[in-house]
């Protein structure tokens, strides 16, 4: 750590955390839902349209408040001075952090709009603005009087600022439903697909910067080119969602044949960091921290790359959409696009916030972590895919009534119940050893032995 500021991080890493934790548990009882039948007495307090919206909510605040904590330890370094108001940053985290509590509590008491992912009710969305306008304030004066601009600093900045203009679209509320629906999905989708992807390629090559060492030249070539393409294929690709909606017929090939370009980029940057890791002649440390990015990667390619474009073109979403293989994309996408880059992230710096020599730590539970919830959501996310298949052709296919359809299906929703189990157990594993890390021995170089002195020959 080199500048103080930097450790504002640090109490946003400990709530994303927690939050995680929370989140992940709601999930657990959803899937509950799925093969149980719950009391009627136990639905009528906590019915299932809550615990979803909990669920959806936590997940989209604890990783905004995790891209929040790297931004305030990355900009710092990028800008080489410290953060412009630190109290601003503080006071920040307890606006957030109090709507999102004052949020799931309304929820179990109905107050709520009703949309999926923006159900809190407007007087909390004006409060996630002031939120948002506070940190864009701290952010964006920090850049700009260090005169220091940088590609990963534009991509960041240009992130959160898209994200905030977008928040801002899905908060009023339309008269006509196909309207209201048309502009959620700008939030959504260019959320997941647009602002959230320039924050994680900004984020992505800030580690491989300070991991690998090498010169900023040579991975923000590349920044430029997956900036394009995200922004490319992200913002055309939300046309095969307007299928839905009425609009116009050549939406549905615009949407299509750029949502099929999404997977690109993301190869792009598996291929680029395998090229970075493989130049390099000493071992890959902290390697449960190179364990975290390669493997987010590699899920993102194929979470939101390869799943996503098994079921997005038209002609297939217009069988599959709003089944469980939609389900099944999302859970994997979001784990390998955004909740692995995130904890990725905490595993970089909070043992450098914490001062441990070389930033290294003991890494042992944090390895049965990553495998433990890694294998859990994907094996969550086959079994959701089966669920879906099995209920598209019941449904959709035969024509079976919803509720005759779900009953073939409860085997492989107990399945995911069950690598949901592994999930929370790992989850838990990976908070319990960020929260209490130890040192690990600093790994040095070998030194070089001196070449041995030859005596001069007579000639």
């Amino acid at each position: 750590m080199l500048y103080k500021t930097q450790r504002i991080a640090y109490p946003y890493f400990v709530v994303a955390l927690l939050l995680f934790v929370l989140q992940v548990i709601v999930g657990l009882w959803l899937a509950t839902n799925y093969f149980a039948t719950i009391p009627q007495s136990v639905v009528d307090v906590f019915p299932f349209s809550t615990a979803r919206a909990i669920h959806t909510n936590l997940l989209v605040l604890w990783l905004l408040l995790g891209f929040m904590g790297a931004t305030f330890y990355l900009i710092p370094e990028e800008t080489q001075r410290e953060l412009e108001w630190p109290r601003l940053a503080i006071a920040q985290l307890v606006l957030l952090a109090g709507t999102g509590v004052a949020a799931v509590v309304g929820f179990l008491f109905g107050w709520t709009q009703g949309r999926p992912l923006l159900e809190i009710p407007r007087p909390l969305d004006l409060l996630v603005v002031v939120g948002a306008l506070m940190f864009l304030a701290n952010v964006g004066v920090t850049i700009i009087k260090a005169r220091q601009w940088t590609v990963t600093q534009g991509s960041l900045l240009g992130g959160l600022t898209f994200l905030a203009l977008l928040y801002l679209i899905g908060i009023p509320f339309y008269n006509n439903l196909a309207v209201d629906w048309y502009y959620w999905w700008w939030v959504i989708h260019l959320w997941v697909e647009g602002a959230w992807e320039l924050i994680a390629a900004a984020l992505t090559a800030f580690l491989l910067m300070k991991m690998t060492g090498v010169e900023r030249g040579v991975v923000e070539k590349w920044l430029y080119v997956e900036l394009g393409l995200f922004l490319l294929t992200g913002i055309a690709g939300t046309g095969h969602h307007y299928y839905w909606l009425g609009a116009p017929r050549y939406w549905l090939w615009v949407g299509g044949i750029f949502s099929a370009l999404e997977p690109f980029p993301i190869l792009l940057m598996v291929v680029d960091t395998y090229r970075h890791t493989k130049e390099r002649a000493r071992p890959l440390r902290p390697s449960l921290t190179w364990l975290y990015l390669l493997g987010g990667v590699v899920l993102h390619f194929v979470g939101a790359g390869l799943f996503g474009f098994a079921h997005t073109l038209p002609q297939i979403n217009y069988y599959t959409h709003g089944s469980q293989v939609t389900v099944s994309h999302g859970h994997l996408a979001f784990f390998g696009a955004y909740v692995l880059l995130n904890l990725t992230f905490f595993y970089f710096a909070m043992p450098h916030l914490r001062g441990f020599p070389g930033g290294t730590y003991d890494e042992k539970a944090g390895h049965w972590g990553f495998w433990l919830t890694s294998l859990g959501v994907l094996g969550m996310s086959l079994s959701f895919a089966v669920a879906g298949v099995l209920q598209t052709y019941l449904e959709r296919v035969q024509g079976q009534d919803f509720m005759i359809a779900q009953r073939p299906i409860r085997f492989w929703m107990f399945v995911a119940f069950l690598h949901g189990l592994a999930v929370v157990a790992g989850v838990a594993v990976i908070v319990w050893h960020l929260l209490t890390l130890k040192p690990g021995a600093e790994v040095r170089e070998p030194a070089k032995p001196a070449p041995e002195k030859v005596a001069a020959q007579p000639v």
